[in-house]
């Protein structure tokens, strides 16, 4: 099967005015040049299809909340000490579960209405101190149990062709540790198409050791090969490099601590991309990777300002992969 490349965009304000600097004629130009077959989506407002031609559209990019088990076992008093105050508790979750439930349901529909190839779902828990500590009140099993609770009243939202790729991250959750709690993730979810996103520098950020690309490849394909017979439902992958583990170790041993009326989440933001740092692999290394693993969809997926960083991101990559900055060509 052909495998599809693509790029990750999202249609808020900041993305449309900075990278893809105002203009509906960036995206597909971008696209063609780098030998790309479309993009994935992180689907925000009303899509302005001048902007976003639906024909290349690949996949969409549900929304995430990363802190959300307190909320769905109605542990109250948890969730205000984590959000700070109930304006934010409403605004991020709405009244009740259902309202939240129908927030993720309504993501889902969009999805369907544009006629995804597939949806991403990141399945990870972390309140806002343990991001820095690490040390988690649920484990992996609480959180896949819960996520298999929410799963089956949200599913049906999505088109039966559609699929729902599961993302994983390093938080307690899906972060491929545990194949056995992988498995009963897709087992338990009431939806036939479904399988796993598996984000290479969400994996490199589960070992703190790592130091090289080769070391980092290495890594993610031992952690592959662990999953045995799921490989075959890794449908795709978000390509990219994060090697952090010092930075994230020294931030445990002196993690900031939390201020009356809740966290800085600005501060919080910046730890996150510290770790998560969505870096273009800068060696041959990556070719490996992707030849072993041979996903359906790859989506080289980046964190980036401006259009000139988003270009130079894109092309230190493919150059890297393919041997080109312009990506495939005609070796296709």
């Amino acid at each position: 099967m052909k495998l599809l490349e693509s790029v990750n965009i999202s249609n808020y304000s900041w993305d449309m005015g900075n990278v893809l600097q105002g203009s509906s004629k960036t995206l597909p130009n971008f696209l063609k040049r780098h030998h790309l077959d479309g993009y994935e989506l992180f689907l925000g407002p009303e899509l302005d299809r001048d902007f976003f031609p639906v024909s290349l559209l690949q996949g969409v990019h549900l929304h995430f909340f990363p802190n959300w088990v307190d909320f769905w076992k109605g542990d109250n008093e948890a969730v205000l000490a984590s959000f700070g105050d109930k304006e934010t508790v409403l605004q991020t979750f709405g009244r009740s579960r259902d309202e939240w439930l129908e927030k993720q349901r309504e993501n889902m529909r969009a999805a369907g209405a544009l006629r995804a190839k597939y949806v991403v779902y990141h399945v990870a828990n972390a309140r806002m101190q343990e991001i820095y500590t690490r040390k988690h009140r649920y484990g992996d099993d609480e959180v896949i149990a819960a996520q298999i609770e929410v799963s089956r009243e949200i599913v049906s939202a999505l088109p039966d062709d559609c699929l729902l790729l599961y993302e994983n991250l390093w938080w307690p959750g899906l972060n491929f540790c545990r194949p056995d709690l992988a498995a009963r993730l897709l087992e338990d979810t009431p939806h036939e198409k479904t399988g796993f996103m598996m984000d290479s520098g969400h994996l490199m950020s589960t070992d703190w050791s790592l130091r090289n690309e080769e070391e980092a490849v290495d890594y993610v394909l031992r952690r592959y090969a662990g999953l045995g017979e799921l490989r075959q439902r890794v449908y795709g992958m978000h390509l990219h490099r994060s090697l952090s583990g010092e930075y994230a170790a020294a931030v445990q041993r002196h993690p900031p601590q939390q201020e009356e009326g809740g966290f800085d989440w600005l501060a919080c933001y910046r730890y996150i991309t510290g770790v998560d740092r969505h870096e273009p692999f800068q060696t041959e290394a990556v070719r490996r990777l992707v030849e072993t693993i041979n996903p359906r969809f790859l989506t080289h997926e980046f964190v980036m300002q401006s259009f000139p960083e988003w270009e130079h991101k894109l092309s230190r990559q493919q150059q890297s992969l393919w041997g080109s900055p312009l990506g495939r060509g005609d070796k296709a």
